[in-house]
């Protein structure tokens, strides 16, 4: 039995990898840039397992079966490898000690239907962070949460019965604060720049995008264009930048990929691991949906995912230092001429698709 295991297995991960190269936007295409890890792993045991047993095919045959399936799995491994510890780090360790230029946030799917507010305090309170933001949120979570008030007394709040809620609370001073529906009339973003301790700015952006998946969009269109959209709006700001949020999409996207060109940040996660932090409940279907990405003005004091809160997913926590010379130190990627004419259509058609074109 285990010669046609390896057959189902080895076949699926050629088949769903030969699916993800295609450029369409269906959920059930795009679904298959979750599991890049899962597959490699597949991938890799079938391997071993072909190694030990023989498969009912005649030489040909297997040997195109075995070329196609090293070809899949090594193209699973290219695309994950850059988030493993085994990769050059995109963001350096912080070299300044300057608290005044500190910089630390939680971000947090709370799973709307969770009803354990106890367990994300607790939580919030050991790493005690500068800006917690918080999706999912509808106003029972708002009420809360709203106890945070007492340490981080600037906020801004959209709470909503949708599962899209946002709030965002700061110790820090907040300055030109909005809250945006950039591509779907029910889907908020936060806007706002923070004051640090030392009187520099910090513009902040906070999304939370509709995932492709069946019972919330047929298709990726609406996340793409909106994670585009904000990555085309901050690329030239003379701030520093952090975008930060659930963003339904995991960190070796096209997409995602796509926004780092775009925005001209760098991910800290890169170099230093994965940080799975969704399903919280399903351990071997995890993976990075929860992200922070910086101007590369920044170098980093430290990231983590954070415990149980009683969500599917978990928090996760970053603490950046904002060092100016890290700019000659640190490479951004950069957009080419293809990049930017796909970033532009995605954002078109998105908003044509949702009611929002120009």
């Amino acid at each position: 039995m285990l010669h046609i295991a390896v057959l189902v297995l080895g076949g699926f991960v050629i088949a769903v990898t030969l699916l993800s190269l295609l450029r369409a936007k269906a959920w059930w295409i795009r679904i298959w840039d979750f599991p890049r890890f899962q597959l490699a792993l597949a991938g890799v045991v079938c391997l071993a397992a072909a190694s030990v047993t023989s498969l009912p095919l005649d030489p040909r045959a297997r040997w195109l079966f075995i070329a196609m399936l090293v070809l899949a799995t090594a193209f699973q491994t290219a695309l994950i490898w850059r988030y493993t510890p085994l990769a050059p780090k995109e963001v350096q360790r912080n070299r300044s000690d300057d608290k005044t230029r500190h910089l630390s946030l939680v971000i947090s799917n709370v799973l709307q239907k969770n009803r354990d507010a106890d367990r994300l305090l607790c939580v919030l309170r050991s790493v005690d962070p500068d800006i917690v933001l918080c999706v999912e949120t509808d106003d029972w979570w708002r009420q809360r949460l709203d106890s945070l008030e007492t340490t981080h007394p600037h906020a801004v709040k959209c709470p909503l019965p949708n599962t899209y809620g946002m709030v965002l609370y700061s110790r820090l001073p907040l300055h030109d604060t909005s809250i945006d529906f950039l591509i779907q009339p029910d889907i908020p973003s936060i806007q706002a720049h923070v004051e640090l301790p030392n009187g520099e700015l910090v513009w902040l952006n906070c999304v939370h995008p509709r995932p492709p998946a069946p019972g919330e969009s047929d298709e990726s269109l609406e996340r793409d264009a909106e994670l585009l959209l904000v990555g085309k709006r901050v690329c030239d700001a003379t701030e520093p930048v952090v975008v930060c949020g659930d963003l339904n999409d995991v960190a070796w996207s096209r997409t995602t990929r796509l926004f780092q060109k775009t925005s001209r940040l760098v991910e800290p996660r890169k170099g230093r691991g994965l940080y799975n932090t969704f399903h919280a409940r399903i351990p071997i279907f995890r993976f990075p949906l929860d992200h922070i990405f910086h101007s590369d003005s920044f170098r980093l004091i430290v990231m983590r995912r954070l415990g149980d809160i009683g969500s599917d997913h978990f928090p996760v926590y970053a603490a950046l230092s904002l060092e100016p010379a890290a700019e000659h130190e640190q490479e951004a990627p950069e957009a080419g001429h293809g990049d930017r004419h796909e970033a532009t259509k995605t954002i078109a058609d998105g908003r044509s698709d949702s009611g929002k074109g120009d």
